[in-house]
């Protein structure tokens, strides 16, 4: 078990887009180990590679109730979201001790590269749904909180930097 720390905001690479992934080789399948040991470890539902320092479109997500589900996901991509809206707190480890209750499509459809190196595609919904969309944010060079107001938002980082 490899549980690889979380870097800390607003380290730049947290706003950093991540790069595409060509295959998948023996590398990306460890790297993608040692998230869900990382995920496992918090405890959270789902880790973006960007959180480990590793600047790569990978993510995996696990909201099953028993755990020893996780989706291994390269350069996700919603590709359908529906309409409706559910709203849930959001945290990181990147930004410890405070959270933010978000809106986010309730259901979604991604296409990912596999662990087989294959096209897949899931319809996730609820926790799943919303993990998935909050992993490909921090693909994208995006924390949670950038869904907030911009005072939310500023309150949001203040209030982490006092329990620094």
């Amino acid at each position: 078990m490899t549980v690889r720390p979380c870097i800390p905001w607003p380290d730049k690479r947290l706003r950093t887009p991540a790069a595409p992934v060509d295959q998948i080789t023996d590398e990306i399948r460890a790297t993608w180990d040692d998230m869900i040991d990382t995920m496992e470890a918090m405890p959270g539902v789902g880790l973006a590679a960007p959180q480990i320092g590793v600047m790569l479109r990978l993510a995996v997500v696990d909201a099953s109730r028993e755990r020893g589900q996780p989706i291994r996901m390269a350069n996700p991509e919603i590709i359908d979201a529906s309409a409706v809206m559910r709203e849930h707190d959001e945290a990181s480890p990147n930004l410890p001790g405070v959270s933010a209750r978000l809106k986010r499509p309730r259901g979604v459809t991604v296409r990912f590269l596999n662990e087989h190196g294959q096209w897949d595609r899931r319809d996730l919904v609820g926790l799943w749904a919303t993990s998935v969309q909050h992993q490909i944010d921090h693909l994208n060079g995006r924390m949670y909180f950038d869904n907030l107001s911009k005072l939310k938002r500023d309150m949001l980082i203040k209030r982490a930097r006092k329990l620094k």
